[in-house]
């Protein structure tokens, strides 16, 4: 090397390091404390992207019986309708058990490029894969749990993988569910055995040895768990070894398959270890996120607020509300998580003729609101949708691709909306979503004391400039005959930035009633099995 290439990396040499050196400082980084997390922001992906899709499936959808949300737990539920279905379709539990219905499994019809072309074609922007469930069945090769998985059961391929692959290729963001912190309490009733009849005090299968990895040890002493109320929800005790499992396949999930959504079904786990293990999962998704992503975390974390279910800690990660949907607009983006119908395919399901309304309208009233939803969509075991999914999800779809832009990248308003109206906005861009059709004029009485040098323009999604006329009572608009919809949307094209032009008070619904009363009627396992001892809602 010459003089001069040598006496200019010396001097360079320096700069790289402190270059380095700034960017290792600058890189977030996250310790497992609640102090340390409340870091967390949610990230502008979310916040832009408004919709996703998930699916529950698993061996669950292979039951052959309608109650299956929670069927690997009320199939050994002595007199519940699930055991009544075991034992006319498989069998008495003590002879056949939940691993022959996964190993009876078949989910041939499953395809990876299917499903995302679907969810795409959908107007998803982030697709969510179900990790596992409450049956401690993974769903990716894993390596802790190496038996049961959906690489040697059921579509015998890593779903995880595939998904995620096709997810990423289509140009969607990815992320998991992990429903397994409360496995071990909510399973234990496979160790027990029918109370009267012909098999009454033989032992379910649960107790055969062979098969603990997946039914978990016996708990000698049921009373650690807390009891019904705790079983269902989160133990208030559980020993070290599976705290440690379970913290092994939430790395195994980051660090193998790098999702941007990460998704716990409870609050913090665990509550016998004032949350330690769960912080560190937490952490350990942020910092490895941020790796990926030059030094910022992307990723985001969603958690419940429910009593039970672990610890809740607020500002550390993003809320989800199962089956709920908030009554004003919040500070920070939520998530409402709701499904077509029930949680998992029953292989009977059948759908209102107005499915495509009641999601769109769903979607409308959660993003006016600052929050995502992410919709459920179950497959049928084989792992292929049926024809009215399909249906609903292109249907939409096609509403979407006519009004997303009232949907995506919007931020809310000062109001959500009044009555039937729904308000979004993008830069100076007011977008109306007409929640219900009007013959002859629709009235923003949100705009009241607005000028008319105020709007530059009003249209119609779809359908091009309509007249307006501003009233000392708000926004007139004039309705001109139109095509139907199932929402109609008016883009109000403004002189100044939206969110410096006012809004009254108005009338606006609480939330979409029809879906907290779909919530409260279908129950926690999607069945609405309020026989289950003290069911959440």
């Amino acid at each position: 090397m010459c003089l001069s290439k040598r006496l200019r990396m010396l001097l360079l040499t320096p700069v790289i390091l402190f270059l380095l050196c700034c960017q290792v400082g600058c890189a977030q980084r996250f310790e497992p404390t609640v102090e340390s997390l409340s870091q967390y922001q949610c990230p502008e992906w979310f916040r832009d992207a408004k919709f996703g899709i998930y699916c529950h499936w698993n061996a669950q959808t292979a039951s052959k019986s309608r109650h299956n949300g929670w069927y690997a737990r009320s199939m050994y539920m002595e007199g519940s309708p699930a055991y009544k279905d075991h034992l006319r379709n498989w069998g008495h539990p003590s002879e056949v058990g939940y691993k022959d219905i996964i190993k009876a499994w078949q989910a041939d019809k499953f395809n990876a490029v299917e499903w995302v072309d679907l969810f795409k074609e959908t107007g998803a922007k982030y697709v969510v894969t179900m990790a596992n469930h409450h049956d401690n069945f993974d769903m990716w090769d894993s390596r802790y749990q190496p038996r049961w998985n959906s690489t040697n059961y059921g579509p015998k391929v890593d779903v995880c993988a595939e998904i995620r692959r096709e997810t990423l290729k289509a140009g969607l963001r990815w992320g998991v569910t992990t429903h397994l912190s409360r496995a071990y309490s909510w399973w234990q009733v496979n160790k027990d055995a029918d109370t009267r009849g012909a098999k009454k005090g033989i032992p379910y299968d649960g107790n055969d040895p062979d098969y603990e990895d997946l039914y978990f040890a016996k708990v000698p002493d049921r009373s650690q768990l807390g009891g019904s109320h705790y079983e269902l929800r989160a133990p208030q005790w559980s020993p070290q070894e599976y705290k440690d499992n379970w913290k092994n396949r939430m790395f195994d999930l980051i660090d193998r398959y790098h999702p941007d959504h990460f998704y716990f079904d409870a609050s913090v786990p665990f509550i016998d270890d004032d949350g330690k293990t769960g912080l560190e999962v937490i952490a350990h998704f942020y910092n490895h996120n941020a790796r990926k992503h030059g030094g910022n975390n992307e990723g985001v974390m969603v958690f419940k607020k429910i009593p039970d279910h672990g610890i809740f800690y607020p500002d550390i990660a993003t809320v989800v509300m199962e089956r709920g949907f908030s009554d004003k607009i919040e500070d920070e983006p939520r998530q409402t998580d709701n499904s077509i119908g029930p949680w998992f395919h029953t292989g009977h399901s059948s759908y209102q003729p107005d499915q495509i309304r009641k999601i769109i309208h769903q979607l409308a009233d959660v993003v006016s609101k600052n929050n995502n939803l992410l919709l459920n969509v179950p497959p049928l075991a084989d792992g292929s949708f049926d024809e009215q999914t399909v249906k609903t999800l292109k249907g939409i779809g096609q509403w979407l691709k006519r009004n997303g832009q009232a949907i995506y990248e919007t931020r809310p308003w000062h109001v959500f909306g009044e009555e039937n109206i729904r308000f979004t906005t993008k830069g100076e861009t007011l977008y109306a979503i007409l929640l219900q059709a009007s013959d002859a004029s629709v009235l923003l009485r949100s705009l009241k004391g607005w000028k008319a040098e105020d709007v530059a323009s009003v249209q119609m999604l779809g359908g091009g400039d309509i007249s307006w006329n501003l009233t000392s009572e708000g926004l007139e608009v004039k309705t001109l005959k139109y095509k139907e919809q199932v929402a109609y949307v008016f883009k109000i094209n403004c002189t100044s930035p939206v969110s410096l032009m006012s809004a009254n008070a108005n009338n606006a619904s609480p939330s979409v009633e029809d879906a907290n009363q779909e919530g409260e009627k279908i129950g926690a396992d999607g069945h609405g099995q309020q026989s289950l001892p003290e069911m959440i809602k």
